[in-house]
């Protein structure tokens, strides 16, 4: 839980759907939404290391949300979490709010890039997590949250098969399952991934605990995937 430094208030995982239900407006991506409810609060509830008091500290865990359309369940973390007040959700996606339907990294406090597009986050944490090594920095870990269908993006292929032979130990992806993706991996996504150098788990998505455990798994020497499988979009 998380005691908001705005109102004082306790926010817990049960108040997410409520804090979700204040933004109301053209979302035409629901599914995208809630998919990734459990994932982004176990990780800023239990795994991150960044707070909103500290979103420039070059010491602090960066986290990049690769999937950026529908981005509501972000907001209601991030408020929970204290990143942002709570009174700008109702005003999600409007003329003059922060809170775009893609996120922006000006206008968003602690939102380390913008998107939205499919297939940039990947490959940008692989830039980040070299840029963090280049600068000697060996503390902040890198997490990127991408969805299954951005797999089908060339861009992510390259970032997966050049991130496991550089050994960027500091690199974890968590990639939402809810069966979006237009190709069919042999051996499931999580192969895709061991091919070419990584440590992977798949779980269920909707289990904290199991998540956790993936989260924090030890993996020397390479980066690191969590496939956190949730219901399908189609169902």
């Amino acid at each position: 839980m998380t005691i908001t430094e705005e109102s004082g208030r306790t926010y817990t995982y049960d108040d997410l759907p409520r804090l979700m239900g204040l933004m109301t407006g053209d979302e035409k991506h629901g599914p995208a939404a809630t998919s990734t409810l459990d994932v982004l609060w176990v990780l800023y509830d239990r795994v991150l290391r960044i707070r909103p008091e500290g979103t420039e500290d070059p010491g602090r865990d960066r986290f990049l949300l690769s999937k950026g359309h529908g981005p509501m369940a972000y907001y209601a973390v991030l408020a929970a979490q204290g990143f942002v007040p709570v009174d700008w959700l109702p005003a999600f996606g409007s003329y003059d709010s922060p809170l775009g339907h893609h996120p922006d990294r000006v206008l968003v406090p602690g939102a380390e890039i913008g998107s939205g597009s499919l297939g940039h986050g990947l490959p940008i944490a692989v830039g980040t997590a070299l840029g963090l090594r280049a600068q000697r920095l060996g503390e902040p870990r890198v997490w990127v949250l991408v969805g299954d269908a951005e797999l089908d993006e060339g861009s992510n292929h390259e970032a997966i098969a050049f991130a496991g032979p550089a050994g960027l130990e500091r690199l974890h992806t968590v990639v939402v399952d809810n069966a979006s993706a237009s190709h069919a991996r042999p051996g499931g996504i999580a192969a895709r991934f061991e091919a070419a150098g990584w440590s992977a788990a798949t779980v269920d998505g909707r289990d904290h605990e199991a998540l956790y455990a993936a989260f924090t798994a030890p993996h020397p020497g390479r980066p690191h995937v969590v496939v956190a499988r949730v219901e399908s979009k189609y169902a």
